[in-house]
């Protein structure tokens, strides 16, 4: 059954809260509204999905087989969604923030708006302020006092700078699905992905960075593309412009959907660390802290 629009965030925390508070009478107090909406809403909701979520018995309503797992799937969108909603106030910082951080777009776009959810359960009083920038532009604007804490996607540490590790992350070659690449059986090497025109992220970026690293030596064509933003790579790799350079993190629901096909690599190390990073001879206190080790943490 094809699906015109997709569910509202409202009615899927409804179902969850059926499925927590055990009947729908008490689901829509929690809410706020009338049982006759709430039920309404559901069946909305069943016939969007075509499926039967709740099973209404005398004694009450409960959920279906199919309504559990559609509950546990809402309950993960609607954490998603609060993470977006954290993160988007955070980017909409104003002069009262308490804590500037500043991120490379990667691990903004996939990492920081957990960090920052947790730090908001943490210390709600804590205002946070987010500048979302290339690796290079993090290091800059901690340099300069801007921000007391970035987070950068190098291979390295830059110069002024004391970082920790907080995960990693590995490039991955990405082609359009006519791309003769997306066929091919034996793994493609450094040489001869070095040697081939490329859709790439600006310099300055830590994707750049990495990839400029993992080349070293090797002869290099000119990128086909110099893009700056991972959306914008993508989608001119999905055009067929080219072959692509992507964040792992960044093409993964691409790949998995077919938009795009990953190239096997070998020979050519594209892993990096992700790092949090502060002013040398400056120890982080309060929440610039506590953030540091909520992103620290495996």
């Amino acid at each position: 059954m094809a699906m015109t629009a997709l569910p509202d965030l409202g009615s899927l925390k409804l179902l969850v809260d059926v499925g927590e508070l055990g009947s729908l009478g008490r689901a829509a107090r929690a809410a706020g509204i009338a049982q006759p909406s709430a039920s309404k809403r559901i069946a909305q909701l069943e016939r969007r999905l075509g499926l039967p979520l709740i099973e209404r018995t005398p004694r009450g309503s409960t959920l279906t087989s199919e309504g559990r797992m559609v509950a546990g799937w809402a309950a993960q969108v609607l954490a998603a969604a609060d993470e977006l909603m954290r993160a988007a106030q955070a980017v909409r910082h104003t002069e009262a923030a308490h804590l500037r951080v500043a991120s490379s777009m990667t691990v903004a776009e996939y990492l920081v708006p957990r960090w920052l959810g947790e730090l908001q359960n943490r210390e709600p009083e804590v205002q946070v302020g987010l500048d979302v920038v290339n690796s290079a532009d993090v290091a800059a604007r901690v340099l300069a006092e801007e921000v007391e804490l970035g987070f950068v996607e190098g291979p390295t540490v830059p110069d002024g700078l004391a970082g920790r590790v907080v995960g990693t992350d590995r490039l991955v070659v990405v082609v359009a699905p006519g791309h003769p690449w997306a066929r091919r059986r034996t793994a493609l090497r450094g040489p001869e992905l070095a040697a081939t025109p490329l859709v790439v992220r600006e310099p300055g970026s830590g994707t750049r960075e990495t990839l400029d690293v993992a080349f070293g030596r090797l002869h290099r064509a000119s990128p086909r593309l110099e893009l700056g933003s991972n959306s914008a790579v993508k989608g001119a790799a999905q055009a067929g412009a080219a072959p692509a350079v992507l964040s792992g993190y960044a093409v993964e629901s691409d790949v998995a959907t077919g938009r795009l096909v990953e190239v096997p690599l070998s020979g050519i190390n594209l892993v990096r660390s992700l790092r949090a990073v502060w002013r040398r001879g400056r120890a982080l206190t309060g929440p610039a802290a506590t953030l540091l080790t909520i992103a620290s943490r495996p």
